[in-house]
């Protein structure tokens, strides 16, 4: 792999959130919560997305934490996959 590939792939972004839905084969839903200063008031707001995220071996399941990357675009919404299971739901 040449040095710029490298460098490409170490700058992707990556999300922690908790899996809301893993009903569809090899894609999981994952929620990322953020919370951010509204720019005017100063209040803290909490700042919700939902990612389609790419799991090949079925292995996230509903609550679990995750690690999601970012990748190339694998279908219509999914533009992420998951990295690895942060922690396993109870």
């Amino acid at each position: 792999m040449s040095e710029r590939a490298s460098e490409d792939r170490g700058r992707r972004k990556t999300r922690v959130g908790v899996v809301i839905s893993d009903v569809r084969d090899k894609t999981v839903t994952v929620e990322v919560v953020d919370s951010k200063r509204h720019p005017k008031y100063g209040k803290t707001v909490r700042v919700r997305s939902k990612f389609h995220a790419h799991d090949e071996l079925n292995d996230a399941h509903l609550g679990d934490t995750v690690r999601i990357v970012e990748t190339r675009p694998l279908s219509k919404t999914k533009r992420w996959r998951v990295a690895e299971v942060v922690e396993r739901a109870r």
